[in-house]
């Protein structure tokens, strides 16, 4: 009964929306060409005072102490990027700050999904709920908007909800067709149902125990940290003064002069890297500080009440064999109720997130239950025969979701579904919740009710169809041209463009020459993903002052392989010191800080816990044995323990030769004590490891499982670098 009055609401409410949809529709494809046109006309009139080459970090740290701004953005997420490029777009002086590096925070560890959000509209069905249903078309009108305007960070993904109960067909059918029809004219491509056998053959590694078909639907993806990147550049190129690494440490404020409460009028900043301290002045000053919202508002008035309540997002990398190149996967009702994607990117397989009440922290951490909770949860809908092993996590990272009570209700306890724009008493204008998706119309929304508040002199928003940074003159088959012209390998070319945009030529020319017959340009960071070392010069264009910002933001491989980071580190340490003139000192301080980052924030911690927590040996008499056999072909003397000098001798004897300092990091992996030496203890530990599945593609396990295997046949033996799981 309770499924039937679900599914007759379905109806109704998809028959409503239906006609009036259609109705419409030439009227907005009408309204959609006018805004098309009327934004041609708008851009046209903008000035680009930087088109060719942006202001060095330095000159625009000048402009913040020099000049009196209409508009001081605080903070570098995605919202306050986008505040401050809707601004200098309405010809407002504007100033962004960010105390770490843009999109340091939540805005570089999301899903990546640009999407509308099907299980909120879900619950605006289910609940009729106008509110939630006007937040999803909005996210919708704002995905296709985003794809427009960076189609080299962007693209369609398609997304498979599999369902294994008849009854579930039609009414996940009916949720998804009415996500198609709330979007209307900006609807991607029209879901569909697959039979079993279409779902199992587009996504093989899919459970097929009483699978009964499968519904497609389609939603955007993006580069995040990039394409938050790419609305702080192009605020920057509209003449913004932008700067990273600024703390604010006080606002400024001045006299009403009618009496009531001091106004803000500025900021006192502070330049992180150098400790220098000045007042940048602003007729208002926005708050879009994310997770940190109510730090700021404590600054305007420290007895105001905390509308920030943080949730943390947890998500896991795995191998790219996981899934599908072209093909996420849904799981809309987790063990505890939770909504679990499971997608492509960047070739690999990314799936989360969690959602559980955290403290505010610029270093979140992943704990170990969020990981093991979405490995359960990817398990439940894989394949038996694809072993989901903890060993397979290459980087882990967690994110936090600054929802918020609305400071004008009545009810303050209440989360709010959708964003909060708020004014203070003294002119602080505080911007916060929302979504990633929605950024642009939030900012706008923002800004509308800044000029209002402050009668500043403005032009209409500008910023619907205003294409960003290397997106302009962007093609698909752009990669072609990097090829012919620089002599990059197709892989490093493909990247260079979905990066870059058309500014991935500025990066070719970069590249220093590799010495071989191909590729001639273009010298890896590391051996198994397409990042070049020309990307670091290019990054320190883009305003990166650390190891970290090259890592994580201006590449993403912090994000992807944690060990593959590692190892590019000490070449990106060496780029920037050479670029930027560090001591040696500074090098030393930039390798620690960045390796910190990688073992706390990203997860490569976990890889040495796998092995610590195994302390207890799990393998039976026969595996011990076998392996102490196998460690005493390389520890001839019986010393109970190995080093490099007896890898190396075993490995020269069957012909194999291995870099010393990659042997070295090789036994590190093992070496928990790190006395530069590994123990039998350590060996069966390792051992007991990779069979529980906890640790997988150990270098050390599979080159003394190939040694021996080869002792008696002498015969070659190569040995690389393998996925290296966490």
């Amino acid at each position: 009964m309770a499924f039937r009055k679900a599914l007759k609401r379905v109806a109704v409410v998809c028959s409503g929306v239906a006609g009036a949809t259609f109705s419409l529709w030439q009227l907005l494809e009408y309204k959609k060409t006018q805004a098309r046109l009327a934004h041609v006309a708008a851009e046209a009139e903008l000035s680009v005072p930087f088109a060719d080459e942006l202001p060095s970090r330095r000159a625009q740290l000048e402009a913040l102490r020099s000049s009196e701004f209409d508009v001081l953005v605080v903070g570098g997420g995605a919202t306050g990027a986008g505040c401050a490029l809707d601004a200098v777009t309405r010809n407002l002086k504007t100033a962004l700050v960010e105390r770490n590096d843009f999109s340091s925070g939540t805005s570089s560890r999301s899903t990546k999904l640009i999407h509308g959000g099907v299980r909120y509209l879900q619950k605006a069905i289910m609940q009729l709920d106008y509110e939630q249903y006007m937040m999803v078309k909005e996210a919708l009108h704002e995905r296709a908007n985003l794809l427009e305007i960076a189609p080299h960070l962007s693209a369609p993904l398609p997304i498979m909800l599999p369902v294994y109960k008849w009854w579930q067909l039609p009414y996940f059918w009916a949720g998804i067709k009415m996500y198609d029809l709330v979007a209307g004219v900006q609807c991607l491509k029209s879901s569909y149902v697959l039979s079993k056998s279409k779902a199992l053959e587009l996504f093989p590694m899919l459970k097929k125990d009483k699978l009964v078909g499968a519904i497609v639907y389609y939603d955007g993806q993006h580069n995040d940290a990039r394409m938050n990147l790419a609305i702080a550049l192009t605020a920057a190129r509209y003449g913004a003064a932008t700067a990273n690494y600024t703390e604010v440490v006080h606002l400024l404020k001045t006299g009403d002069p009618n009496g009531g409460p001091d106004r803000v009028c500025g900021a006192r900043c502070r330049d992180v890297i150098t400790g220098e301290e000045f007042d940048v002045k602003a007729k208002c000053v926005i708050n879009a500080t994310g997770p940190f919202t109510d730090s700021l508002r404590r600054m305007d008035d420290q007895q105001t009440e905390n509308i920030c309540q943080p949730s943390a997002g947890v998500h896991i990398v795995i191998p790219g064999y996981y899934s599908p190149d072209n093909m996420g996967l849904l799981d809309p009702a987790t063990s505890d109720g939770r909504v679990i994607f499971f997608l492509p990117w960047e070739n690999m397989t990314i799936a989360g997130t969690t959602d559980t009440p955290t403290q505010v922290t610029a270093h979140p951490i992943p704990g170990e239950d969020d990981i093991n909770f979405i490995l359960t949860e990817v398990r439940n809908y894989l394949s038996p025969d694809v072993e989901v092993r903890r060993g397979d996590v290459l980087a882990a990272w967690s994110g936090i979701r600054p929802l918020v009570t609305d400071p004008s209700s009545k009810d303050t306890q209440s989360i709010c579904r959708n964003h909060v724009v708020s004014i203070s008493g003294s002119g602080l204008v505080t911007i916060a919740g929302g979504k990633w998706t929605t950024y642009r119309s939030m900012a706008e929304e923002t800004l509308d009710a800044a000029v209002r508040a402050h009668g500043l002199r403005a032009e209409p928003c500008r910023t619907v169809g205003l294409v960003l940074e290397g997106g302009k003159g962007w093609s698909p088959t752009l990669y072609i041209r990097l090829v012919q012209d620089y002599g990059l390998e197709k892989e490093v070319a493909q990247h260079l463009a979905s990066t870059y945009g058309v500014r991935a030529f500025d990066v070719a020319k970069m590249a220093q020459v590799t010495g071989q017959r191909w590729p001639i340009v273009g010298k890896r960071l590391v051996s198994e993903f397409p990042y070049i070392e020309s990307e670091v010069i290019y990054a320190i264009k883009e305003y990166a002052c650390t190891a970290i910002d090259v890592l994580a933001r201006r590449t993403r491989l912090g994000f992807l392989n944690v060990q593959a980071a590692d190892e590019a580190l000490p070449r990106i340490v060496a780029i920037m010191g050479q670029e930027l003139g560090w001591s040696q000192e500074r090098r030393t301080a930039e390798l620690e800080s960045a390796r910190k980052f990688l073992y706390h924030e990203m997860g490569y911690r976990s890889r040495s816990e796998q092995l610590t927590r195994t302390s207890e040996i799990n393998l039976d008499n026969q595996e011990v044995v076998r392996y102490k056999k196998r460690f005493h072909k390389f520890d001839k003397e019986s010393k109970g323990f190995i080093t490099t000098v007896d890898v190396q001798r075993v490995l020269e004897s069957i012909n194999v030769h291995i870099d010393e300092n990659a042997l070295h990091e090789i036994l590190n992996e093992v070496d928990l004590n790190k006395n530069g030496q590994v123990e039998i203890d350590e060996f069966l530990q390792l051992m007991s490891a990779v069979k529980k599945g906890q640790v997988s593609d150990s270098r050390l396990a599979i080159l003394m499982k190939t040694a021996e295997e080869t002792l008696d046949e002498r015969g070659p033996v190569t040995v690389d670098r393998s996925g290296g799981g966490v």
